[in-house]
Order: structure tokens, then C-alpha cells, then sequence
């Protein structure tokens, strides 16, 4: 059946995930001191000091590229020391640059991925929204069935400026409630036709949550009964393999297509990749001319994937398994809440009070006094005076202790 669309808030509210917790206490924790407030014009009382303004640009770039340590994704190398970088990878491999994806370096890695995640081919693409599109558009056009199954925190849905119906005269159907992964019985009790379903893998907006491994093969096995194309949104899909200890390409079987991202955890300076069957590919690459993303060189992004992936998956597990000893280190002060928990990736959420302006400035000072990166923003949701803020363990954590992170980002409820 379909469901109405609900914000990331909404849920919160809805479902109940802060009932108990502190965040909708006006007290906080019970360890808390309380503070009262000087009289008006009492001595001594210094007049109120005006904050200055959050940190931007180039200023907030050289605070957090000074920090020890990260509980967010992003690199603080040198932009310029990555392409130099890149560059002596090329010069080693003694690779040459393609003409329009026409090369061996491209050819090859589309390959290695599609392999990998156990597919007859790939097709490198420079976004992942175009991939996506592409994707869903020929499934539509084959099927002659413009509706799409999605989750309300789809990318198609929050982050494309409603691409899909724009340009391709998609209709979303959104299949399920915010509060957890696509299942099975979404499929089965939708109220419209579907010739596709989009599922995220993780969930990025659920702090990451997948389905169960017995959920994912119901859902596999229900759209394929039914006829309905099943393609996965992976721009996350390196995580999730710790969670269910399998192969990559047996994640992946029983999907049509997938899609994964090699700057998101891989570090890669951009690019996506689609992977299927071969004669599907074939199509992908007339509909990424037809988009304008035939790049006269893809050479500088396919490098930067290919260098680094060998070396970031095998890191993976180790992520994971510091995102829970750190996230149950964050929930142990009892005015945050961490989602979910335990956590399944290496990424997580964390609701606080707070104001986000002040939550800003207060990190910039902890990444001054404990040159320790807390968090790259904070967002406002719908339940009053709490906000939210993702993280994701990284190499960029390097030898902070869990207590020495814990603490740091702890230190942002001064601010409130």
C-alpha cells in the first residue's frame, strides 16, 4: 500500500523513538549541573558576550584539516597533494587516457566492479543521479509501466529535485513507512503496479539500517514472482558487507541492477558505477551519451577509484566495529540518542537538543581545544529543539580513543 510521505522528524515523532529519552525531557540528565542565571545588574556580572558567527569557506576548511581526528566522512589531505597523487598512480600504471570511456583503464575497472559484485558488466558513469535515472528509465520504457517503489527517504525523492517525473515521467510510489527498509510485503501490498523497485542499501537516512538477510532474499524473490524489475541504490553497499557476512556478489544476487558510488567511503574524487547484464549495459551506455555523460576523459575519476578501493574495503570491518564500540560510548551520556542502535554500519545518527547555529560555533571550539571534528552540520527536525547529525567512522578517526571521541562530541550540550 502507499503510504504519505513523512520526514526524517516525522518519524521521530511518529513512531515513538524518543519517548523516555531525555532529548524530550526539559531536565536533560540528571548529572547535569543546573545553572542559574545572574540577576539583572547584579555585580560583577559581566554584560552578555555576543557569539561570533560559525566558522565558513577556507577558515572552517583549515580548522577541521588541523584536527587529529573525525567522527565524519571526508578527507583533510591536500586537494592538490590528491591529484599529484592520482597523477604518479597513472604515470606508474603507464595508463593512458581514454576518449570517451574508450580505454583500458576504464574498460578494466568496469570489469574488475562489475566481477566483484557478480554481474556480466558495468558502465562507469560521472554521477550517481544519472546512473540511477538512466536505470530506472529503461526499465519504465521496457515495461511500458512508469511507476517506481521507493522509500520516502529515497535520494530520487529528497534529492534530485524531482528528476524522475521531470525529465523521465517516473511516478514515485513511496512503498513503505520512514521508520525501516523496504520489505517484502510493501511489494506485495502495493496499491499500484510497480515495474521497478529502487532499494537502498543501507538506508542512509535510518542511520544506516538494512534488511535482515531473510528480508532481503523475501524481497528478491517477491519482485522477481511479480515480475518487478528490483534495482539497488548502493551508493552505501561497501558497508553493509560486514552486516551480513557475505560476498558482495551474493548481496547483490537476485538484484537486476545495482549502482554504487566511489566517492562515498572510497574516497575516489567522484564517479558511479551501474552493473548488469550484459546486454543492459549495452543500453546504459546510449542513455549516458544521450545525457551528456560521455566525459572526453573519465581517466582522472576512474584512477582515483581504482587506486584506492583494493585498499579501502578490506578497512571496512574495521569501521563497523568501531562505529559500535563509539555510538554505545555516545549513548551512554543519556541526553543523546544514537540510531539505530546497535548500529549496522559503519554510520549512525545522533539526536540532541540544541540550536543548530550554537551547535556550530560550539563545535568550531572543540575542533580549536581538542582539534577533534565532531560533526559537519546539524539539522533542525520537526520535534522542537531537537536536531540531528550523522556520522561515520572512518580512517579519518586515525588514534582517537572511543573515550577521548565520546567525550569530545559530549562537549557540544555546553553549547545549549
Amino acid at each position: 500500500m502507499t503510504h504519505p510521505k513523512l520526514s526524517r522528524a516525522e518519524f521521530l515523532a511518529l513512531t515513538g523513538l524518543l519517548a523516555g529519552s531525555s532529548l524530550l525531557s526539559s531536565t536533560g540528565n540528571a548529572a547535569e549541573p543546573k545553572v542559574t542565571p545572574p540577576k539583572a545588574g547584579a555585580a560583577g556580572v559581566a554584560a552578555p558576550r555576543a557569539e561570533p558567527p560559525a566558522l565558513t569557506g577556507k577558515a572552517l576548511a583549515n580548522l577541521r584539516r588541523g584536527c587529529r581526528g573525525s567522527l565524519t566522512p571526508g578527507s583533510s589531505e591536500d586537494d592538490a597533494a590528491e591529484l599529484i597523487r592520482v597523477g604518479e598512480w597513472v604515470r606508474k600504471q603507464g595508463l593512458s587516457a581514454d576518449f570517451y570511456g574508450d580505454g583500458e583503464l576504464v574498460q578494466s575497472f568496469e570489469q574488475r566492479v562489475a566481477a566483484l559484485l557478480g554481474f556480466e558488466d558495468g558502465c562507469f558513469m560521472p554521477t550517481g543521479t544519472m546512473a540511477q535515472l538512466i536505470v530506472l528509465r529503461m526499465y519504465a520504457d521496457a515495461s511500458g509501466n512508469r511507476n517506481v517503489g521507493l522509500h520516502p527517504s529515497s535520494h530520487h525523492v529528497l534529492h534530485e529535485d524531482d528528476s524522475y517525473a521531470a525529465l523521465h515521467g517516473l511516478r514515485a510510489v513511496l512503498l513503505c513507512p520512514w521508520a525501516r527498509p523496504v520489505l517484502a510485503s510493501d511489494v506485495r501490498e502495493a496499491r499500484d503496479s510497480l515495474a521497478t523497485v529502487s532499494v537502498e542499501l543501507p538506508v542512509r537516512w535510518l542511520g544506516g539500517q538494512l534488511q535482515t538477510w531473510e528480508q532481503l532474499e523475501e524481497l528478491k524473490r517477491t519482485c522477481r514472482e511479480r515480475g518487478v524489475k528490483l534495482h539497488m541504490d548502493g551508493a552505501r553497499l561497501w558497508e553493509s558487507q560486514p552486516f551480513y557476512g557475505r560476498s558482495y556478489a551474493d548481496i547483490c544476487r537476485g538484484f537486476d541492477s545495482v549502482y554504487v558510488s566511489f566517492y562515498k567511503m572510497v574516497g575516489g574524487m567522484g564517479g558511479a558505477m551501474v552493473v548488469g547484464g550484459r546486454d543492459f549495459i549495452r543500453n546504459t551506455r546510449i542513455w549516458r551519451h544521450r545525457h551528456g555523460g560521455n566525459v572526453f576523459h573519465m581517466l582522472p575519476y576512474v584512477a582515483s577509484a581504482a587506486m584506492r578501493l583494493d585498499d579501502v574495503l578490506p578497512r571496512i570491518p574495521g569501521y563497523v566495529e568501531r562505529a559500535k564500540t563509539l555510538s554505545e560510548a555516545i549513548a551512554s551520556d543519556t541526553r543523546l540518542t544514537v540510531l539505530p542502535r546497535p548500529v549496522q554500519t559503519n554510520l549512525f545518527r545522533v539526536f540532541l537538543r540544541g540550536d543548530p547555529k550554537a551547535l556550530s560555533r560550539q563545535r568550531d571550539r572543540i575542533a580549536s581545544e581538542d582539534r577533534i571534528w565532531v560533526a559537519n552540520g546539524f539539522s533542525q527536525t520537526r520535534v522542537p529543539g531537537v536536531v540531528e547529525t550523522e556520522l561515520q567512522i572512518g580512517p579519518g578517526l586515525g588514534g582517537v580513543s572511543d573515550a577521548d571521541a565520546a567525550r569530545a562530541f559530549s562537549r557540544l550540550l555546553s553549547a545549549t
